[in-house]
């Protein structure tokens, strides 16, 4: 991988702590483990392997990538966000157990309920110094779920803490391949939380940061679209960004061409796909790995050309 010799930052990675491993295995109904194997709901069985989630052995990987930071997230497509509270909770809360006890470079993002919305539970998660709040993108998918996670997204306004939008539970019908979610429902949950975003979470919420995983399921690239059917080209909001993760130089490319460089972070989404080289130059390498990450996890700006 090409680069300047800055460390930099990788904003989406996912570990599973053995507190949240755990809490995983003591379930029968999805999401569970069962020994290595996890269930969900609307996917086929996965097998985990275990050296994934080795934090010594991430820890070293991290070290090989060249971050001095790596924020891991939980995963939304297991659907612990929508569990009912009484569900949810013993899984929220080893999973920010594990989270403050992992050593660095790690640091992690708050996940919530968007069953039901408790603000003072996401503020105490985010008491322990996590870089900011993750949601599913199924629940910021029209008006109606930017309303009801709007005192969330206020209580990151105040603190000035970004968010992260992942893709959430995927429901396939009848017999699909492995890849199946994750070329087709999280890429079309990002489309629309990031049109949604536009059109309601911008207008309500302008002081907010929020990163788009997957390259906002490249969204962006529509906007002679949205531009032809009256939604106007606007101009490019720097404070809402998108991560890399899973895809190449091709689509980095194409979203650099329609937004700029400003915009675009590095996020692995390791262990489920590796750092790319995205070939586009030492400016934008520096770019997406130390300048962009830091706009917006603090708001500061930095050069990002050296």
């Amino acid at each position: 991988m090409t680069g300047t010799g800055a460390r930099g930052t990788d904003v989406h990675q996912h570990l599973w702590t053995p507190p949240f491993l755990a809490a995983l295995r003591a379930r029968r109904t999805p999401p569970y483990l069962d020994d290595w194997t996890l269930y969900l709901d609307g996917e086929p069985p996965y097998p985990v392997n275990p050296a994934d989630h080795d934090v010594a052995a991430r820890a070293a990987r991290a070290e090989a990538d060249g971050l001095d930071r790596a924020l891991i997230s939980l995963s939304s497509p297991l659907g612990v966000e929508t569990l009912p509270p009484a569900q949810a909770a013993p899984l929220l809360a080893a999973y920010h157990e594990g989270a403050a006890a992992l050593p660095a470079p790690f640091g992690s993002w708050a996940a919530a309920s968007v069953h039901t919305i408790d603000a003072p539970a996401t503020a105490a998660a985010l008491d322990a110094g996590l870089a900011g709040l993750q949601l599913p993108a199924t629940a910021l998918a029209d008006a109606a779920g930017f309303a009801r996670c709007a005192p969330l997204l206020d209580l990151l306004e105040e603190r000035g803490l970004p968010l992260l939008v992942h893709p959430g539970p995927a429901v396939a019908a009848g017999d699909v391949p492995s890849w199946w979610p994750a070329v087709v429902p999280y890429v079309q949950q990002m489309h629309a939380a990031w049109y949604a975003f536009r059109a309601f979470g911008r207008p309500r919420h302008p002081r907010l940061r929020a990163c788009f995983a997957l390259l906002a399921g490249l969204a962006p690239l529509h906007g002679e679209r949205v531009a032809a059917r009256g939604g106007g080209r606007g101009e490019i909001d720097r404070d809402a960004f998108l991560d890399t993760s899973s895809y190449g130089p091709r689509a980095a490319d194409a979203i650099v061409r329609a937004l700029g460089v400003d915009v675009v972070v590095h996020g692995s989404d390791r262990p489920y796909a590796d750092p790319r080289d995205l070939a586009l130059g030492e400016a934008a390498f520096h770019a997406f790995r130390v300048a962009n990450p830091h706009r917006l996890l603090t708001g500061e700006e930095r050069d990002h050309v050296r």
